[in-house]
């Protein structure tokens, strides 16, 4: 009999819930869908058709280089630019998604049985892809009490002698906080006083719904004393996750920087996982980015604003405070609790999530996503207010 890794060892039962979505589209239900995160099947602007037909060399040309096309290294480096701090070019690494990237760091930094440190609540793909590569993803608290912003004090005491990294999503997935000034520059310390690495996931930078003093835009081009990686790309940027490229810059301290991008040469030459033609598209994809930015922001902040007033004044539920992403978290009641509620909300039609899908603790908590139509949000809120506020008595 053949024997498999571990390392997939993951539990293969499906839950409750998507069980309950299974057998609702089995019948021919319609579903409101709060949980979609796919910008491509909402609506939002996609860039002109005929884009590739323009480029100058033939869809099938084939050029490989570890790190990518100089001239789409240059095009990422002058998009990270705008945010504020001049970013090089040559410290720039392309590949075709953040998850592979999240994978050449992981082989990059750790040796099995490591570990890197990851927010908690969060996005829960972190944990599949540091098992994958034989890493133990140790969760710090993002505590409630702040927010769900850092907290640096739960970061260094979730270190252990295996710790190589330090993962911090700005904004946070789901929360939605913003990393700022004083927190980076205590987080970087940590890192640098432990010898970490500290890892920045940025795909949600540019989905800010308003403006706060020192808001961190991007550790990109930052003078910081410890090794760093900034990560994004097209899926969040452009709303083009079809397409296939991302892009993490490597910075810190000149010589820890230097060797570990000729160490992520050998990784990512190993590869060679992004198309030449997506490559050359590049500048004109980033140019459509700023459209595509535009229309989410309107959409998000509608949908955050329709959630917020069809709230009665009374409710025992809230929209718990946030500044940017494409989620909603709501705090509700105990009881019934998370799951109980999902299921009674399915009953209804609509679809979200539960807090505990991304570790969120000290009590109960739904998550919705904010990129449906405006038409198939409001359609929701019916519902998830006769849910969460049922009558008295």
């Amino acid at each position: 009999m053949s024997r498999f890794s571990l390392r997939t060892a993951f539990a293969r039962t499906p839950n409750p819930l998507s069980q309950a979505v299974a057998e609702r589209h089995a019948r021919g239900l319609s579903v409101l869908d709060l949980a979609e995160t796919n910008p491509t099947r909402v609506g939002l602007p996609l860039p002109d058709a005929d884009l590739l037909a323009r480029l100058p060399a033939s869809p099938f040309l084939y050029t490989p280089e570890p790190f990518g096309l100089a001239s789409a290294r240059a095009a990422v480096a002058s998009h990270l630019s705008q945010r504020g701090s001049p970013v090089d070019a040559a410290h720039v690494v392309l590949g075709a998604s953040t998850s592979e990237a999240y994978g050449w760091l992981l082989k990059l930094l750790c040796d099995p049985g490591d570990s890197l440190l990851v927010p908690a609540p969060g996005y829960p793909l972190v944990d599949v892809l540091a098992r994958l590569e034989g890493v133990h993803a140790r969760p710090y608290r993002l505590p409630a009490v702040h927010g769900f912003g850092l907290d640096v004090e739960q970061v260094e005491a979730a270190l252990d002698a295996r710790t190589r990294a330090v993962l911090v999503v700005n904004p946070g997935n789901p929360t939605g906080h913003f990393l700022h000034e004083g927190e980076l520059v205590a987080l970087a310390d940590v890192c640098a006083r432990h010898g970490l690495a500290l890892i920045c996931d940025e795909v949600f930078c540019d989905a800010g719904w308003d403006t706060e003093a020192g808001r961190v835009t991007s550790v990109a081009g930052r003078a910081l004393p410890c090794l760093t990686f900034a990560l994004s790309g097209l899926s969040k940027v452009a709303g083009l996750p079809g397409l296939k490229l991302a892009w993490l810059h490597v910075g810190g301290p000149a010589h820890a920087r230097d060797e570990a991008l000729a160490r992520l040469e050998d990784v990512a030459d190993a590869a060679l996982s992004v198309a030449t033609p997506v490559q050359l598209a590049l500048p004109a994809l980033l140019a459509h980015a700023p459209r595509f930015q535009e229309a989410l922001l309107a959409r998000v902040k509608g949908n955050r604003e329709r959630l917020v007033q069809a709230r009665p004044a009374d409710a025992a539920w809230d929209v718990v405070p946030a500044h940017g992403g494409w989620s909603a978290v709501l705090r509700i009641p105990r009881v019934p609790g998370e799951e109980a509620t999902c299921l009674r909300l399915l009953d209804e039609g609509v679809r979200v999530q539960p807090g505990y899908f991304h570790d969120f603790g000290g009590g109960a908590y739904l998550v919705l996503s904010l990129l449906p139509t405006p038409e198939v949000f409001t359609a929701a809120l019916g519902p998830l207010a006769r849910v969460l506020s049922p009558p008295a008595g």
